[in-house]
């Protein structure tokens, strides 16, 4: 299916690695010129190097998304470095493992909050006013399945739900300015680096069950497996898709 992506401008937040970097990857192969942003210069350039050789068009920014003043960093210099931003998948977060919620404290609150939810808030709020004032465009928020049911640490689930309940908020009151809004819950993802990378080397029992009894395909997903629907939503071929949260989790959750 030709998604029709081909020409625009792109901004990916935490594109050096797992489900952002291959976004950023899928995007570059559809003709889209992609910004993408994380904390380390090595990493952003590890990605960037073979897209370039093989003519992307791409710019790697150094940011730190958990600050207000990193997401204006990052989208100022995808406005003038690409001169426009048509996309945005806010992809950036993590969780510090924090635990339930009696034993986070006030300042894990705060970092979690501020990498997974305010980086997106802030992202969003730049992106949107240029949107606005040059016809529209398409933005996804990257949740996680933990936003619809339990999760065992009490600040990053709060986090990706609330970006769910911001998704909605925004493609309501963006549709008129021609801006779409929608969000993906992936289940757990494997790559390398990754959470689920260093739980396999740290915990090979647990993990080991965990395919057996929660994974119905027994396996993890793979980050192009988001990657794509990612393209998908943010695509013209999606236009009468907003406000809505796709769960790609391989049936990992147990929600409705």
């Amino acid at each position: 299916m030709e998604l029709g992506l081909a020409g625009r401008c792109a901004l990916v937040t935490g594109g050096s690695r797992g489900i952002g970097r291959a976004i950023v990857e899928a995007l570059v192969a559809e003709g889209v010129s992609v910004a993408f942003c994380a904390r380390g210069r090595a990493g952003l350039e590890e990605v960037a190097g073979p897209l370039r050789a093989a003519g992307g068009r791409v710019l790697a920014i150094e940011a730190d998304l958990s600050t207000e003043e990193g997401a204006a960093l990052a989208v100022g210099q995808t406005i003038a470095g690409l001169g426009r931003i048509d996309l945005l998948v806010n992809n950036a977060g993590g969780s510090l493992r924090t635990g339930p919620f009696q034993r986070a404290t006030a300042q894990e609150w705060r970092q979690v909050l501020d990498l997974n939810l305010m980086s997106a808030v802030w992202c969003n709020q730049r992106a949107v006013a240029w949107m606005r004032a040059n016809g529209g465009g398409a933005i996804v928020n990257v949740s996680s399945i933990v936003a619809r049911e339990y999760g065992t640490s009490a600040p990053y689930t709060a986090s990706k739900a609330a970006m769910v309940a911001m998704t909605k908020e925004m493609a309501i009151d963006l549709a008129k300015d021609g801006i779409r809004v929608n969000s993906v819950a992936p289940g757990s993802i494997l790559f390398p680096g990754g959470s689920w990378a260093k739980r396999h080397e740290e915990k090979p029992e647990m993990i080991a069950k965990m395919l057996e009894n929660d994974l119905p395909w027994g396996r993890f997903g793979k980050p192009e497996e988001v990657a794509a629907p990612v393209l998908f939503l943010l695509s013209p071929r999606a236009s009468w898709i907003t406000g809505s949260t796709l769960v790609i989790d391989g049936g990992q959750s147990r929600a409705f």
